[in-house]
């Protein structure tokens, strides 16, 4: 089956692809893409998440066919109108998750602690890939300035970003201004020690190279009370492109327990 999150991409001013969630879903699960990228990534999950999950995958301005839109360089503002796409989008009573990787990790955490302040709709289960809020690599406004040829081999050093991207030129001057833009978004977050209410799971590669110290990922034990655990998976930093369908599986199990839970 083709995937409608990887047969078209975002139209100007759309958040999500697809831009409508299938009806008969029982849940959305809305989908934060890594840094420079956008719903193109996850192509894959609609075909291997079960019909009861409607994935809908975030592409935010400044890439892909809403490049033509200004990408947004810092932190507030951009959680502001992903807060805002979110809530318009979820607007069906039906209940919603998070899963991101990486600088949608970031995002998709402030989001959920920010939905649940509000007291308003907020997400059953938020998913964590590729980033913690301690132990991590954290880029710098510097970094994200460096010339084209510094920064492609800085992050190609680093592993944070698909190996195929670096060999094609075409590719790499699409990605590498919004790269930028989200380089500079991240080093603008500040962890602050706040957590979430809801259920939380952690997912990451085993030989991740932004993962700075060993245990990083233990410290999501502390940021729910209802945590669901660690998954780790062989591989560096985009141990999910290889992993998708065992990441999925884990997912999709614990969230459609935790619905149907709460319906019962």
């Amino acid at each position: 089956m083709t995937s409608d999150i990887g047969a078209t991409m975002s139209r100007e001013g759309q958040w999500f692809q697809p831009a409508d969630a299938s009806p008969d879903a029982a849940v959305r699960l809305f989908l934060l893409p890594h840094a420079g990228s956008g719903a193109i990534i996850y192509r894959e999950w609609e075909s291997l998440l079960p019909p009861d999950i409607a994935p809908q995958a975030v592409t935010l301005p400044g890439r892909h066919n809403r490049r033509e839109e200004v990408s947004y360089e810092e932190w507030d503002p951009l959680l502001d109108a992903l807060h805002e796409a979110v809530l318009a989008e979820a607007d069906d009573g039906r209940p919603f998750a998070f899963f991101g990787h990486c600088l949608g990790a970031q995002l998709a955490f402030r989001l959920a602690i920010r939905m649940e302040e509000e007291g308003g709709p907020s997400p059953v289960m938020v998913g964590m890939s590729g980033w913690s809020p301690q132990g991590f690599f954290i880029p710098t406004e510097e970094q994200s300035r460096m010339p084209d040829p510094e920064l492609v081999e800085w992050i190609k050093k680093l592993g944070s970003f698909p190996a195929e991207v670096y060999d094609n030129p075409e590719m790499l001057a699409l990605v590498v201004p919004a790269l930028r833009a989200d380089l500079r978004v991240s080093a603008k977050y500040v962890d602050d020690g706040a957590g979430v209410r809801c259920p939380l799971a952690s997912y990451g590669g085993a030989s991740d190279p932004l993962q700075e110290h060993p245990d990083a990922m233990k410290h999501w034990t502390g940021r729910s009370p209802r945590y669901l655990g660690h998954s780790e998976y062989p591989g560096g930093h985009f141990y999910i492109d290889q992993h998708a369908q065992a990441v999925t599986t884990h997912f999709a199990q614990r969230l459609l327990r935790l619905v149907t839970a709460e319906v019962g």
